[in-house]
């Protein structure tokens, strides 16, 4: 991977749209409103709700029961449909037609799934039952057995063990096969730069696990995972040129990736020359916190212009593995690879301390993995793959940003309908084994009256409801809904809903969330 500089993605915040900000200048009302004290807050007669003080509980009071009347209903975003999964079983071996990779029967198929790190370092996570649960639970159809060649321990270095790499290697197309998946098999050229370097080594790896799986279906071979350097096309077409019928002679038919110049970036050198070679794609590889909209442009285009390209690698965060993470240019490159029908793979199955390691680095285990033990690309991975074995909300929920949960932390939350809220908690305390939270309410209305209003408030856990005043409450799961009462709902332009609150109880890292 390229060693480039990235910039931070843009994290999710809730924040007053820019038209309830035009409306709120109409209004004439200036922003200060939103800070203001309570006790030094002008009466709006109409706004102002009747001040009631709680009681602390000494025992639990849900409400959980309370009916939330004059409550519109929740709107939700519309879940992407889960996609059909092209896996060996249905699809049948793969071949290359045009610009698409496609099924035995010429559908075309879009593989994503993920990739190992280096088989020399992180062996442990090849095994059956982590490729059984990438493919049942994460929802990916591929895996990628990442190989070095000439870094430490790698195929072609003097203390590479080959026999037992080649060993490992088999051992996941095996278990990949039985978790019906599609696996590349990746000669992880890096610091080697030009894939001549360690030739002679690539074609005795591939003389003999091409021979050793030419009956299997189901393998794709990645040639040369990165050329750089002064590296050129014309370099890697002709080490392709010699390293591909060494495949061929055992394997005919395979589906066969060839890296491109500048760590597998520069695929329009590749567009204007290409292989003379059937079932043949390109490599392109991006990171997304440093490649954006150029890269994607290129890729468009090559494939628009009918190469056929595989992402065999990518991240989510900065070029050297590292650094900042980028929610949104990832999310752009999976919307324009989804859009192409372009595969991809992610980077990597492990537990490295690094932004693109799937697994946090004091995670022991190499399987059974739970939302907790997976690193902000993890979790990001299994909501892009929209896997089975993952409940939405609970990812949503994982990924959220919290808000501060300490006595005394006050944040601008919600924006619902023209009123915008400010949330203060004004006491935290432990009781029967629970900590208990006060939220105290100030609620400004940025457009036109309203005679009712409600909000319902995301937390990052399952709350109890344990008293509210000056509205009415209800819990769902991890989801507070409050509407207005009579005291409170009548609330003019430009004024505020004060004295309304509610306490719940949780764990004591509960805190609001901002999805």
């Amino acid at each position: 991977m390229a060693a480039q500089t990235g910039k931070k993605g843009g994290a999710k915040r809730l924040v007053v749209a820019a038209a309830a900000l035009a409306v709120l200048v109409a209004v004439g009302i200036g922003l200060a409103i939103v800070s203001m004290s309570q006790a030094n807050a002008p009466d709006y007669g109409a706004g102002m709700a009747v001040e009631v003080e709680p009681t602390r509980p000494q025992a639990p009071k849900p409400k959980a029961d309370e009916a939330a009347e004059d409550a519109p209903a929740p709107q939700e975003e519309a879940e992407e449909p889960a996609r059909d999964l092209a896996v060996p079983s249905t699809a049948g071996a793969l071949q290359v037609q045009g610009s698409q990779l496609v099924d035995a029967a010429g559908n075309p198929v879009q593989l994503r799934g993920v990739s190992t790190h280096g088989l020399a370092w992180f062996p442990q996570y090849v095994n059956q039952p982590l490729f059984t649960e990438l493919r049942q639970d994460w929802g990916a159809n591929v895996v990628r057995l990442a190989m070095y060649s000439a870094e430490s321990g790698g195929y072609a270095t003097a203390d590479g063990k080959r026999s037992a790499l080649r060993d490992l290697v088999m051992q996941g197309v095996e278990y990949a096969t039985a978790a019906d998946m599609y696996v590349v098999v990746d000669w992880h050229s890096l610091s080697d730069a030009n894939p001549w370097t360690n030739e002679w080594a690539a074609s005795d790896f591939f003389a003999i696990v091409s021979r050793d799986l030419a009956d299997r279906s189901n393998v794709i071979y990645e040639i040369c995972n990165e050329p750089n350097g002064d590296t050129t096309w014309a370099d890697i077409k002709s080490y392709a040129e010699t390293v591909i019928p060494v495949i061929r002679a055992n394997d005919p038919d395979a589906v066969i990736i060839v890296g491109t110049p500048t760590w597998s970036q520069d695929v329009e050198a590749a567009a204007a020359d290409p292989l003379a070679f059937d079932n043949v794609m390109y490599a392109m590889h991006f990171y997304a916190a440093t490649h954006q909209d150029d890269l994607r442009n290129r890729l468009r285009t090559v494939v628009e212009g009918g190469l056929p390209v595989f992402v065999s690698e990518f991240g989510i965060c900065e070029a050297t593995g590292d650094g900042e993470i980028d929610y949104d240019s990832a999310d752009a490159w999976v919307r324009l690879m989804d859009e192409l029908n372009v595969s991809y793979i992610c980077w990597n199955l492990s537990n490295k301390n690094e932004a693109a390691a799937l697994f946090k680095s004091d995670v022991g285990k190499t399987s059974g993995f739970s939302l907790d033990d997976l690193t902000d690309e993890g979790l990001w991975l299994v909501d892009t793959l929209r896997g089975p074995g993952f409940d939405r909300k609970e990812v949503q929920l994982a990924r959220a940003d919290k808000k501060p949960n300490a006595q005394g932390s006050a944040m601008m939350a919600f924006a619902e309908g023209t009123i915008q809220w400010q949330l203060d908690i004004a006491e935290t305390w432990e009781q029967d084994g629970r900590t208990f939270f006060k939220y105290e309410m100030l609620g400004n209305n940025y457009g036109a009256g309203v005679e009712s209003w409600a909000v319902t408030i995301p937390f990052s856990a399952d709350v109890t409801l344990e008293d509210s005043w000056n509205c009415k409450a209800s819990t769902t799961g991890n989801e507070l809904t409050l509407t207005s009462d009579a005291n409170s709902g009548k609330v003019a332009a430009g004024a505020y809903v004060r004295d309304v609150g509610f306490i719940v109880s949780g764990p004591a890292n509960l805190a609001v969330v901002d999805l």
